[in-house]
Formats: C-alpha cells, sequence, structure tokens
C-alpha cells in the first residue's frame, strides 16, 4: 500500500508540473516518464497507477474542474495554489471517475498528499471540497462499485 501512495504523489507532481507548463500534451509524456524513472518504486504495477491517475485526470480535466467550482465556489480554481488545485484534481479523479478506489480512501489519500505538499490549511480545504462531493454523490445514490463492495463485506461481519 506505501506504493500507492508514493506513486500518488509522483503523480501529483507531475499534474502539478503538466498545470505548469500550461497543459502542454507534448510536455507531459518528458515529465511522466523523468518523474516514474526517478521516484516510483521499480514495478510496472507503480508506473501502471501513475499513468492511470495521471491520463485520468489529464482525460477528464475539464468536468473535474467543473466539480471543483461547484464545490469550492468561493475560491476561484485560478487563484488556488496549485498544490491545491492538483490535489484536488487528483482526489476527485479517484472519488468520482476511479471505479477501483473507494471514495473515503481516495478522500484520505488527497488529505494526506495536502497535508506534505500544501500549506497548513490544505488538508482541512481539501477535506472539505472532497467531503461536499462524496456527501451529494452519497445522497443521490451514486455510489461506486468500490463502496459498495466494501458496505457488503461489513455487513457479512
Amino acid at each position: 500500500m506505501a506504493n500507492r501512495h508514493l506513486s500518488r504523489s509522483v503523480a501529483m507532481q507531475i499534474l502539478f508540473e503538466w498545470d505548469f507548463n500550461n497543459f502542454d500534451p507534448q510536455k507531459l509524456e518528458g515529465v511522466f516518464e523523468r518523474a516514474t524513472k526517478e521516484f516510483t518504486p521499480k514495478t510496472e504495477e507503480s508506473d501502471e497507477f501513475v499513468k492511470e491517475l495521471v491520463e485520468g485526470v489529464q482525460k477528464n480535466l475539464k468536468e473535474i474542474d467543473k466539480l471543483i467550482r461547484k464545490y469550492a465556489p468561493q475560491w476561484p480554481i485560478e487563484q488556488l495554489t496549485a498544490v491545491d488545485r492538483n490535489v484536488l484534481r487528483l482526489g476527485t479523479y479517484e472519488l468520482v471517475f476511479s471505479e477501483n478506489i473507494p471514495s473515503k480512501v481516495a478522500i484520505n489519500e488527497a488529505i494526506e498528499l495536502a497535508k506534505t505538499f500544501g500549506s497548513e490549511s490544505s488538508g482541512k480545504f481539501i477535506n472539505g471540497v472532497l467531503g461536499a462531493i462524496y456527501k451529494e454523490r452519497a445522497e443521490q445514490g451514486i455510489v461506486k462499485d468500490a463502496d459498495k463492495q466494501r458496505t457488503e463485506e461489513q455487513k457479512t461481519k
């Protein structure tokens, strides 16, 4: 599991650099190659997970930013720190678009990234935004398979 946390950290740093370079798709591949070579554990699984996260955010960026704007209206996305913005993007991707990651894992991992890379208040901010997204989705009955499976497992214990 520590490898997945490290992979998320690398993915966030790749997204940060991609954002810093104005979303230049030509630079993204080079950033990805360098970061995975230098920072991820030397396993195919780690590289694949980083790739899944980065490509997932890239593919769903407009919808992810739309959700962030909806749930953090007092904070224009352009005015968020680059760290908070990209941790939120990564967390929102895992929370909404990734079927394999339970919602609470997505939220907790994003909070940990915010605490590591962000400011003193980043963790609380990330928790508030992702918590609001989760709450509304749960109220609407939009629950991921990973969450359903975990709930069923808890009921049988």
